[in-house]
């Protein structure tokens, strides 16, 4: 199978040919001319959606997005779909995580509950387009702990572990990640990677 997956980072790609085996996965750099599509949904479903939908239809192939973010319960699921541009530029990571903690100044440790959530979106040529998601629960810290990982994974520990994801072995994290858990039903549920 042929797959084009909507992303133009190449350490993402990376990522992916590693969870779907057995795919041939084909990145939007493969089509310097067609633009990306503005993420204007509500929700990460609808944002997946729109950008599958959208490389589907501009290159003909089935279409594999996603969108992820962090649901802070404390904040009422903030930053949400927009994590990657919560302290008002796209991809500050340090200005992100800033803000974050700054808007969890003098929440006590039992209400700083947090998700990580990855949905995904697969637009098939002919019309069809099937969503899931993956979700790795855990708690925010007080600050910022380990310099692996990218994102929010300095300040997050997932469920069942005392260290962040920023300080967690990588092949640790790839197994509890809400991408990790997205890809693996994608497997199951849309028989994507299997040989």
């Amino acid at each position: 199978m042929r797959l084009l997956v909507a992303t133009r980072n190449a350490h993402k790609l990376a990522e992916i040919r590693g969870l779907l085996p057995g795919v041939e996965i084909v990145g939007t750099d493969a089509f310097p001319d067609v633009p990306d599509p503005e993420e204007t949904g509500a929700t990460f479903e609808a944002n997946a959606t729109l950008k599958a939908e959208a490389w589907r239809d501009a290159t003909g192939l089935p279409a594999l997005a996603d969108d992820s973010g962090l649901e802070v319960e404390a904040l009422g699921g903030a930053p949400g779909v927009l994590s990657a541009r919560y302290a008002g530029t796209h991809g500050d990571t340090a200005a992100n995580n800033a803000k974050l903690l700054r808007a969890l100044e003098g929440v006590p440790a039992e209400r700083r509950g947090a998700r990580f959530v990855c949905a995904l979106a697969l637009a098939l040529p002919g019309g069809a387009t099937r969503t899931l998601r993956g979700e790795c629960r855990g708690r925010i810290v007080e600050a910022g702990r380990g310099a692996g990982g990218f994102g929010y994974d300095p300040l997050f520990v997932p469920e069942g572990e005392a260290l962040t994801f920023g300080e967690l072995p990588a092949e640790t994290k790839a197994r509890l990640s809400h991408r990790a858990r997205a890809f693996a039903e994608a497997r199951r549920a849309w028989g994507l990677g299997t040989h």
